[in-house]
């Protein structure tokens, strides 16, 4: 098959003109062909609008699309489809390059709030209420950032340090033995699973070598998204995020929650903190127990494109 790519005229890097996707012998046709590449900090998305038409994308599909030499290219892929209730304006689905779903993905909730908001389905001036997999978000468009860049702030909600598992106790930090490396980890929810660790140098820190361990790890038996946190003062950290389906990424949004939230409940951090990630920085605000979480960071789309059959 073959991908019509148009570039978006607000992005001043060139893009190919056009991509080619391998089709396997006898593999279904797709109800939806249209779609825009979008990504926040480099975690990169394609992004479908499925409020005609039902996403019907088989996992061997979104797992081929994925591939970065014979597909588009992604780490998750997001589908915008009708709110569930009144109580909403819309639901997200998100599904990892490996074609799992999974629960939560905070870069790409600021990519849905653009993708709204630049083909007018969405009010600039009034906050976008979004069903996820598991409970709701809120996205706000709040003005451009300093290098121009469109920014967007996310209720993510409260950070959750319940034990996902009975192996787990209610200890904020434990210890978990991974590829060799005996470490200290913190576990936290913000809608899905993450472990943030503490290191002296994130650069040298063995994130794909832990991470991919911790996919298979006991404690986790849906696996987990492991965050690297390197604290240089109380309002600033560097992280390196191995993401659970993707490997990693070069930035994550629900890890950089993840890690200040628990940077924050040990006492190591402030209440707001600017998380330097490989691609840029996000700013997350938690004001601590019973109040949500907020992460502001930047979103943008590359192309729009088409899948022809």
């Amino acid at each position: 098959m073959t991908a019509v790519v148009v570039p978006d005229d607000r992005r001043a890097p060139s893009v190919r003109p056009t991509a080619r996707l391998a089709c396997k012998r006898g593999c279904a046709p797709m109800s939806i062909r249209s779609f825009s590449k979008m990504h926040g900090l480099g975690n990169d998305f394609i992004v479908l609008n499925a409020l005609q038409q039902p996403f019907d994308w088989p996992r061997a599909r979104i797992s081929a699309l994925a591939d970065r030499h014979s597909g588009i290219g992604f780490d998750q892929l997001l589908i915008i489809e009708p709110a569930p209730d009144a109580a909403h304006d819309y639901a997200y689905r998100i599904y990892n390059a490996d074609g799992s779903e999974v629960e939560h993905c905070g870069n790409g909730a600021r990519c849905f709030g653009k993708y709204l908001r630049d083909h007018s389905l969405h009010p600039l001036d009034r906050p976008l209420r979004v069903a996820v997999k598991r409970g709701s978000i809120t996205i706000a468009y709040v003005g451009a950032g300093e290098d121009g860049s469109e920014q967007y702030r996310v209720d993510m909600g409260e950070p959750d340090f319940t034990p996902f598992t009975a192996a787990q106790t209610e200890r904020l930090y434990q210890p978990v033995s991974a590829a060799g490396h005996e470490l200290q980890m913190g576990i936290v929810s913000m809608g899905n699973p993450h472990t943030v660790c503490v290191v002296e140098d994130v650069a040298s820190a063995p994130v794909a070598e832990v991470g991919s361990a911790l996919q298979q790890h006991p404690l986790f038996p849906a696996a987990v998204n492991a965050g690297f946190m390197q604290i240089r003062d109380r309002a600033h950290i560097r992280l390196r995020v191995y993401e659970r389906g993707a490997g990693e990424t070069q930035a994550c949004g629900t890890g950089a929650c993840a890690a200040v939230a628990v940077g924050i409940a040990r006492g190591l951090l402030d209440e707001t903190v600017t998380v330097e990630l490989p691609r840029g920085t996000l700013i997350i605000n938690w004001a601590g127990a019973g109040k949500p979480l907020y992460m502001t960071g930047p979103a943008a789309t590359v192309y729009h494109g088409e899948l022809a059959a």
